[in-house]
């Protein structure tokens, strides 16, 4: 049930304008230690080092997704549509805006070093001894588990759902327009008032009005730019790899029995595999960025140079590879350990395969992790997938077109380019 406050929030948003809160509820949820500390994660990660302006918040954008659910919301019930569940409005208001509580510092270079997911820690967060779950009680004892439904896509109501995650959703739409604001790009620029105005709920699925397919067409074409000009720049997957190392340098040492100058408990936990829900909250950028600073004098000379590396922005070079060239490649790392450098570190292949964003998607197997495509509705009722319809989306659908790039530490290599090979040297630009 929906409590009203008793005069309405707001938030000014330099994406949205203002973000408006007029439910207690909502409002409690902000005010948590554990949505409060999201102010701490960025929503970009390393890309900070890539676009300087690109220090926006996981905090700031929640609030953007909340508020995007909230104006869907409120256009299908200024129109009266009936197949829109009006119960669900709360549910789907606390579903968007806790849906990235969980997220670590600097997020998917977390996850993919320590074996962590976001979503999973989400649902704990939820449904485990925090304020999170003491203000969704308040509403229903059985409140949170509905949340936490929604969160794993498992809700037996697919609209509320696709509300959150669906490849036409507040989630996408809010982080595509603030990453271009804060990034400083027009890539993700587009007609988010038209969309909103275009989606129709039709028998448990959210659709597009036919009449709103070129908006659509814009969203989606500017998701593909983004995909491509910023979520995997170069240089961004450039930094990612140092985070990466220095993430795998410290749990390496960390299980040989290295004794560590500086190593706080979360961070401890996080390296031993045996992190807990309040040590993970514990956890933000703040403190790790000051491990890298304390590491950046530890005795160990690779972690050393690593964490330097990072907080100085002196990243590796990169030069893109013809495939894999797998054969190349171990004759390169035979090279490096000749002329004393560390083949697992101070060379690293890369493809933006293993990226959390993707480009759209025309259909879903079921069970897959492919999330439901984006339907048009006709004046006749009838649904139709929007490729088929579009000559645009059509040609950029599931589009893959990554790089391999080869990244290495330059002022350490070109000392000793003498004794590398020549093919080596040509294909590292040396």
């Amino acid at each position: 049930m929906l409590t009203k406050l008793h005069e309405e929030k707001v938030f000014k948003d330099p994406v949205h304008n203002s973000v408006y809160v007029q439910d207690l509820t909502i409002w409690k949820l902000i005010n948590t230690s554990e949505f409060q500390r999201l102010r701490r994660i960025r929503q970009l990660g390393t890309s900070y080092l890539t676009f300087h302006g690109a220090e926006h918040s996981r905090f700031s954008h929640s609030l953007g997704v909340y508020e995007i659910t909230r104006k869907i919301i409120s256009q299908f019930e200024r129109n009266g549509y009936v197949d829109w569940p009006q119960e669900e409005k709360l549910l789907s208001l606390c579903a968007s805006l806790l849906h990235d509580v969980g997220h670590g510092p600097f997020s998917h270079s977390l996850e993919q070093n320590f074996g962590l997911d976001h979503e999973q820690w989400t649902c704990e967060i939820v449904l485990g001894a925090t304020e999170v779950n003491r203000v969704l009680r308040e509403v229903d004892s059985l409140f949170p588990e509905r949340v936490a439904a929604v969160i794993r896509k498992k809700y037996e109501k697919p609209i509320v759902v696709s509300l959150v995650s669906s490849q036409l959703d507040a989630d996408r739409m809010d982080y595509l327009l603030r990453d271009a604001y804060f990034t400083g790009v027009n890539y993700g620029t587009f007609d988010l008032d038209r969309i909103l105005r275009v989606l129709r709920p039709y028998q448990g699925k959210i659709v597009v009005k036919e009449s709103g397919m070129h908006a659509v067409e814009d969203y989606l074409m500017s998701r593909y730019q983004m995909y491509w000009q910023v979520y995997f720049h170069p240089v961004t997957r450039s930094s990612d790899i140092l985070l990466r190392q220095i993430f795998r340098r410290a749990s390496e040492l960390y299980h040989a029995g290295y004794k560590f100058d500086f190593l706080l408990p979360p961070l401890r936990a996080l390296l031993s595999g045996s992190l807990t829900l309040g040590q993970y909250l514990k956890l933000d950028e703040a403190m790790v960025q000051t491990a890298f600073g304390q590491w950046s004098e530890e005795r160990d000379d690779l972690l050393s140079d690593l964490c330097g590396r990072f907080l100085n922005r002196q990243l590796y070079k990169y030069v893109p590879l013809v495939g894999e060239e797998r054969e190349w490649l171990d004759h390169v790392r035979q090279e490096w350990e000749r002329i004393g450098l560390h083949p697992d570190y101070h060379m690293e292949v890369d493809t933006p395969e293993d990226s959390p964003y993707d480009v759209y998607q025309p259909g879903a197997l079921p069970d897959s992790k492919e999330k439901p495509p984006i339907l048009l509705l006709d004046e006749q009722e009838e649904l139709a997938e929007i490729s088929v319809r579009s000559d645009i989306i059509r040609s950029i659908a599931g589009l893959h077109r990554g790089k391999y790039y080869i990244y290495y530490p330059a002022e350490k290599v070109l000392p000793l380019a003498d004794r590398l090979s020549p093919e080596t040297r040509k294909k590292l630009s040396i």
